[in-house]
């Protein structure tokens, strides 16, 4: 048989082997009808469906939301504020005059503040863009040139949300080696008024800021943006707002007092209006003695029932709810509605580290970008450089308080202290470990370097030799006299 039709041969049974493969359906579910449960059955739980609703384009209740709800506010704004609080740092070996320059231009500019707002909204929206003001640059089409950056020149940031006028355009970046690679190349700011552009700003003059990370698809339906942070929590605020509402509303009803009357049926179903208007009257007038004096007038043979409601179990319902909230927006009941830990023996310290780890994993991937961008233009401005050394770094969320500093410099110390009587280092590594400990604890930090330099080589046995006065005077196979 030639190749060719060994070939054509081949291809068909591909074919019939793919037609018949598309032919056969296979499903992986657990499904049990004769007990209505599972997959295709009658059951309540398969009646559940999540429709795709996309909130995130919901403006206006978004912002109603955020304006009415102190949840919603500390669910936008807690989590940027944390990310900021700890600032980040400059690693270089510049002089300490050039960080206070850094330090004026960030007050002069409000570059925190800026960074916080741009954060905050695109929480709230799903997305927002601080656009990169630099003086003499009003061409903002075009691409940010680093080497046209003069001295004083940053003027800070504009933060503008999704809905403020700014809109990405089709036209993406199509260079693997630029950090927006894939997103939009151009973005257009109109006058919402008038819906005439007023700007069109190139990409590397945009710091991004935006909510949830979304899939590729969904990332194009929304334009470029990312999601609402209180798209994913709305149910919970749902909950929480009515379980609330409604333990306020059990409140009025905690001691209710209700009046057997004779004939009340007839009284209302067959009186005269004027029967009627004298018994409510009536009624009234016995509330009011009652709200004064605590008493109420009743006739000879008539019964008053006092019925009291107890809150038995409304607390742990609360606290639950809060429980789901707080875990929906991804912080701790205690940070998130300011109480204190509850429960026995409960300190929250547990909950507060996996946040403040939580906060230091969003710094390096999203906080650091960011500044990143920024840090370049900032430097030309306030340095007219940028040096070659500059690393940013952000120190732990964390801070340790004195007892702690000072268990840790103990137990570091004592490890140290046990190599190096080991003989598993020399004084001078022993003092550089020490040394290495003073950004951590405060202590250490001024070891000379002479001292370190006459430690080397120099072990604890070598030590130990130098202050016996019977060292190398000792016959070999023979014990040294006892001391005193």
């Amino acid at each position: 048989m030639s190749k060719r039709k060994l070939s054509r041969r081949t291809r068909a049974d591909t074919k019939q082997n793919t037609n018949s493969l598309a032919s056969v359906s296979t499903m992986d579910a657990f499904s049990n009808p004769a007990a209505r449960i599972g997959f295709g059955t009658m059951d309540l739980l398969q009646a559940t469906e999540y429709p795709m609703t996309r909130m995130t384009q919901n403006y206006q209740l978004l912002t109603s939301l955020y304006r009415d709800n102190w949840i919603v506010q500390n669910i936008v704004a807690t989590i940027p504020n944390d990310m900021i609080r700890k600032w980040y740092e400059i690693k270089s070996g510049l002089a300490p005059e050039y960080m206070d320059q850094m330090a004026k231009l960030e007050r002069k500019t409000q570059i925190r503040k800026k960074v916080l707002d741009g954060m905050c909204w695109g929480r709230l929206y799903g997305g927002a863009v601080g656009a990169i003001l630099i003086k003499g640059q009003n061409d903002m089409s075009e691409p940010l040139d680093l080497d046209a950056v003069m001295p004083g020149s940053f003027l800070g940031l504009q933060i503008l949300d999704r809905w403020s006028g700014v809109y990405p355009e089709g036209e993406l970046v199509t260079d693997p080696e630029d950090p927006d690679f894939g997103l939009p190349a151009y973005y257009t700011v109109r006058d919402e008024t008038s819906g005439q552009m007023m700007l069109r700003v190139h990409h590397s003059r945009i710091l991004r800021f935006l909510g949830r990370e979304l899939p590729w698809q969904e990332q194009v339906t929304e334009t470029y943006w990312g999601e609402s942070e209180i798209e994913a929590i709305y149910n919970e605020i749902v909950k929480r707002d009515n379980v609330s509402g409604n333990i306020a509303a059990l409140t009025f009803r905690a001691n209710v007092n209700y009046m057997e009357a004779d004939g009340l049926d007839q009284l209302l179903g067959t009186a005269n209006t004027e029967i009627q208007r004298r018994f409510w009257n009536t009624m009234q007038a016995q509330a009011i003695l009652e709200s004064n004096f605590g008493t109420r007038i009743i006739n000879k043979g008539d019964a008053i029932h006092n019925t009291q409601y107890t809150f038995t179990g409304l607390p742990d319902v609360y606290d639950r709810v809060m429980m789901d909230v707080a875990g929906a927006a991804r912080t701790p009941v205690t940070k998130l509605f300011g109480r204190s830990p509850a429960g026995l023996n409960s300190t929250g310290e547990s909950d507060m580290q996996n946040y403040y780890d939580y906060i230091d994993g969003l710094r390096e991937t999203t906080l650091r970008r960011i500044i990143e961008r920024l840090l370049p233009v900032m430097a030309l401005s306030a340095w007219g450089k940028i040096p070659d050394d500059m690393e940013i770094d952000f120190p732990p969320m964390r801070t340790p308080d004195a007892r702690e500093i000072a268990e840790i410099a103990e137990r570091k110390t004592n490890a140290i202290l046990a190599v190096y009587q080991n003989d598993l280092m020399d004084a001078a590594t022993a003092m550089q470990e020490l040394q290495a400990m003073a950004e951590e604890t405060g202590m250490f930090g001024k070891i000379p370097d002479e001292s370190i330099e006459a430690g080397r080589g120099r072990t604890y046995s070598k030590n130990r030799e130098m202050r016996d006065p019977l060292a190398g005077f000792t016959i070999p196979g023979e014990t040294k006299p006892e001391e005193g």
